[in-house]
């Protein structure tokens, strides 16, 4: 028999779907922005093995020279990042949901056994609540991911104003390396999530955006009366 279960709050589930678009969209403002000094690459003796971006790939995405208006798109939408982030952090904090997001000390272990069942290596998946330790790992990941997005990201758009900031990032060519590998975090981690979804099956998105799920329930049975016993739901007791 299915049941319908309440899996996610609708604070939860607005929080998460705001985030897509909004991180969608400060990671193409933000390739507007690095194309103006694209300076990544693995060079060695004077030969590049590695640029993370060919020019190919900014003329496809129609980014070249869009300076300003990455930078307009980008200082609008980190503000909308930022105040998602906190209410959803300040939400998971009183409404105790943190306890069901944070690691545990097995989280890592148990993490290495669900990706081994993903993988179809393994044939058991390992005990789990509403999130499995791989889920726990990647969702606290996140947040500080997020902290470290905002941290960086001041510390580039005013080296001198928040130069005590920027000295705590490494300076101002360091803080944008951390700012540059945090979004490529996202992008992993926007693949992975993606890929999990799919794998999970339509009544976990369906949870995603109802806040309910279907589940499975065994019927309650209830023994038989044995001849000449008694039962307290017939509501009669005999008296010797």
């Amino acid at each position: 028999m299915k049941v319908i279960k309440e899996k996610h709050s609708f604070l939860m589930r607005w929080t998460h779907w705001v985030n897509f678009p909004i991180l969608t969209i400060m990671i193409w403002s933000g390739m507007l922005i690095y194309w103006a000094n694209d300076a990544y690459n693995i060079t060695i003796f004077g030969f590049t093995f590695i640029a993370f971006f060919p020019e190919w790939f900014y003329k496809f995405l129609n980014i070249p020279h869009h300076l300003a208006e990455g930078m307009a798109f980008h200082f609008l939408f980190m503000w909308f990042f930022t105040i998602n982030g906190i209410l959803y952090v300040f939400y998971t904090l009183f409404s105790g949901q943190w306890k069901e997001l944070m690691p545990k000390k097995n989280s890592f272990k148990e993490a290495w056994l669900v990706l081994l069942h993903d993988l179809h290596i393994r044939r058991t998946l390992p005990p789990q609540n509403k999130y499995n330790a791989a889920q726990r790992i990647a969702y606290t990941a996140i947040i500080f991911m997020g902290f470290g997005s905002v941290v960086t990201g001041l510390a580039i758009y005013k080296p001198v104003q928040f130069y005590w900031l920027c000295w705590l990032c490494g300076g101002y060519n360091f803080a944008r390396i951390l700012h540059f590998t945090l979004t490529m975090g996202y992008v992993f981690f926007f693949m992975i999530h993606i890929f999990q979804v799919l794998m999970a099956g339509w009544n976990n998105f369906r949870s995603v955006i109802s806040g309910f799920e279907l589940v499975e329930q065994q019927p309650l049975i209830t023994p038989e009366k044995q001849p000449g016993s008694n039962s307290p739901a017939d509501g009669k007791i005999e008296e010797n």
